[in-house]
């Protein structure tokens, strides 16, 4: 009588244990190679020449303006993107009208587009011959080349942010709540202070966290609008990028990267625009 030899086989727990762990090193390695790799990468490149080298740099004028012209055009898209974001998320997530998907959908758009493309647009729009062109510049006012144009061109990058973190929360939390304060006297302002509001904060507060760092790191539609004009209009990340772009190619002239920048987005007439804002 022959005897056979069976492989122990796991039991349910100790494989779902294994799935589980494989699963976990698997997200564990996938953050840390995307994510903590380079930031240590940072650090230690920015610390390899001592703090007195962080010193100096940030005391710099063009530094400190660019820093403070960043932290302008952060604060004025945090402030009006997280005002009208919830005002559109009430109308998305409350109101039935004809359009609303169509709404909806535009309100993604900014997701889809290039924000090259948007710096594009903004340029016809605002620039030389634009639709909007001859009634500012009658006025004497300067879109182009100047904060209006960055401001614009941010807010309209970060319009999904808020509303899509907003409109989820509105739609699991329903109107009971909003319909019982209205019942017991509530004003709509009351109501929306001390009921809707407060329903929302985390979802309003995470949108606000997402609409602060892309309007920190913008850079593409920020680099066509402003000129990158140092001292006036250069950005924290602008500063970067032509201070890389000096450390390792000395003879790259200001314009000629503008141009190019403008170029790739296929505007023959806004590229000459931006070379001559920057000259």
């Amino acid at each position: 009588m022959s005897t056979e030899l069976r492989t122990p086989r796991l039991s349910g727990s100790a494989r779902r244990l294994l799935v589980h762990g494989g699963f976990t090193a698997i997200a564990i390695l996938y953050v840390g190679v995307l994510v903590v790799a380079p930031l240590i990468g940072i650090a230690w490149a920015a610390l390899r020449g001592g703090l007195s080298t962080w010193t100096a740099t940030l005391s710099q004028p063009d530094v400190v303006h660019a820093y403070v012209l960043t932290g302008i055009i952060t604060a004025i898209t945090v402030v009006v993107s997280s005002v009208l974001g919830v005002v559109v998320a009430l109308v998305v997530a409350r109101d039935r009208f004809p359009g609303r998907s169509l709404m909806s959908a535009f309100v993604d758009l900014p997701l889809a587009v290039s924000p090259v493309i948007v710096g594009v647009m903004a340029v016809l729009l605002f620039g030389r011959g634009g639709w909007f062109e001859p009634w500012f510049s009658a006025r004497g006012i300067q879109i182009l080349f100047a904060l209006p144009s960055m401001v614009l061109v941010t807010m309209f990058i970060c319009i999904p942010f808020v509303i899509r973190e907003v409109v989820p929360v509105l739609q699991e939390l329903g109107v009971s709540e909003e319909e019982a304060a209205s019942t017991l006297g509530a004003s709509s302002w009351q109501t929306f202070l001390r009921v809707t509001l407060k329903n929302i904060r985390w979802g309003l507060l995470y949108g606000i966290a997402l609409t602060t760092a892309r309007a920190i790191g913008e850079i593409g539609a920020v680099l066509i609008v402003s000129g990158s004009i140092t001292g006036k209009t250069e950005t924290a990340t602008l500063y970067i990028l032509r201070a890389f772009d000096q450390n390792h190619r000395p003879g790259l002239d200001r314009p000629a990267r503008g141009y190019r920048g403008v170029q790739a987005a296929g505007g023959e007439e806004a590229a000459d625009m931006t070379c001559g804002g920057i000259r």
